[in-house]
């Protein structure tokens, strides 16, 4: 099928794309390099896991909020604020002498992510036709998969050559790189839009909504549960080396491209509700596969690949199911909220491994984050519900 996408407007959507994959590097580098961080700093692994916990959970109550004070705004200049502000973080990370001022950095990255990932999906969807939106979103969210599949590798290996405070510098440069590229290639023309706190709290109050943005926050709890603790899941359970996790990251960012591009096309022919469902699926048969697998690291690299298609086929998907099931007005704090909760269930997931995996080891957090999907399918079960007995009551009364 043609996409109705003009030249113009790919570019800008390749910038969005590429600030999306300097902040989720930045954002989640931290799971590939924990050895890294933890030398660098004298910290234990729960520690530095903790961090990456520190960063979703500031996320979440920051996005929302954002929307509040600074929605008004256009959304070009929201990326740029925000971009500006991540970039301040990760020098602040670099440049931290203790502990302390590294949950200050990750603080003040989270506070800058908070106007760049649902302001991203909501500016680039504006830019195109609605039957492209969809596409449209798929195509920023590349920038996630990139960074899975050579920004947080690549940030692992740099970590181990060069040490975590140099890979900190570097996303700092990257971002200021981006601000100058968005300023270049993105039109200011999408306007912003004054929300009110009552607003936030009508959106979660509509059950249709709430249970659509729990299924966001339980598939990333689910997959970051596992994802955050995988390099020490390698080298404990499966004796592997640094060399290995970064194969191993290179293998889910490889995959996860795949997935990204098959949404992009499955867009225009499945509902969105039907890719989540396939995705949840996938992820949860495979992980219970790995937890049966010998310990063979060629065996898990093959698991990995279809655990990273179905998450990338993930993500876009529930974009773009809130993007359908919202109203136009509430749209901008709709994908606000739901990269709140994408970026709480981060956080939480994350904790949940730090917590779990010194006690229980690998099967505990692989427990964990089956249980997660299980009541991320469980959700959307109830969402469907709800929507569909809103739609009827709708149609009864109009």
């Amino acid at each position: 099928m043609k996409s109705d996408i003009t030249p113009p407007q790919r570019r800008a959507l390749w910038a969005l794309s590429i600030a999306y994959f300097v902040q989720a590097t930045g954002s989640l580098s931290v799971a590939g390099s924990l050895a890294p961080i933890s030398l660098a700093w004298g910290l234990t692994d729960a520690q530095s896991a903790r961090l990456l916990a520190i960063f979703g959970l500031t996320f979440a109550l920051a996005a929302p909020l954002a929307q509040v004070f600074f929605g008004h705004l256009r959304r070009r200049q929201q990326v740029l604020a925000g971009m500006t502000v991540f970039g301040l973080g990760s020098i602040l990370f670099a440049l931290a002498p203790n502990y302390g001022w590294l949950v200050v950095a990750r603080i003040v990255m989270g506070l800058g992510a908070s106007l760049i990932g649902p302001v991203l999906v909501a500016l680039g969807s504006e830019l195109v036709k609605q039957k492209e939106r969809g596409s449209a979103i798929a195509m920023i969210l590349l920038g996630v998969s990139m960074a899975s599949m050579v920004g947080i590798p690549l940030a692992a290996w740099i970590a181990s050559l060069l040490g975590a405070r140099v890979l900190f510098a570097l996303i700092s440069a990257v971002s200021f790189l981006s601000v100058i590229n968005i300023w270049l290639s993105v039109p200011d023309s999408v306007e912003g839009m004054r929300i009110r706190l009552q607003q936030v709290g009508g959106v979660l109050m509509e059950r249709t909504s709430l249970t659509a943005f729990l299924v966001v926050f339980f598939i990333t709890a689910g997959v970051y549960d596992m994802y955050s603790f995988i390099s020490p899941v390698i080298r404990d359970t499966w004796h592997g080396s640094h060399n290995s996790v970064s194969i191993a990251l290179a293998v889910i960012g490889v995959a996860g491209i795949v997935g990204n591009l098959f949404v992009a096309r499955a867009a225009r022919v499945y509902r969105a509700e039907t890719l989540l469902t396939f995705g949840m699926t996938v992820l949860v048969v495979d992980m219970l596969i790995i937890m049966l697998l010998p310990g063979r690291l060629a065996l898990l690299y093959v698991a990995l690949v279809f655990w990273a298609f179905a998450t990338d086929l993930l993500w876009p998907t529930q974009q773009r199911r809130i993007v359908e099931i919202s109203d136009p007005q509430t749209r901008g704090i709709s994908l606000a909220l739901t990269s709140a909760f994408m970026f709480c269930g981060i956080g939480f997931g994350a904790a949940v491994a730090s917590w779990i995996y010194p006690v229980w080891g690998f099967y505990g957090v692989m427990a964990s984050s089956v249980g997660f999907l299980l009541l991320a399918l469980f959700s959307l079960w109830l969402s469907e519900r709800f929507r569909a007995h809103s739609a009827k009551v709708k149609l009864c009364t109009g």
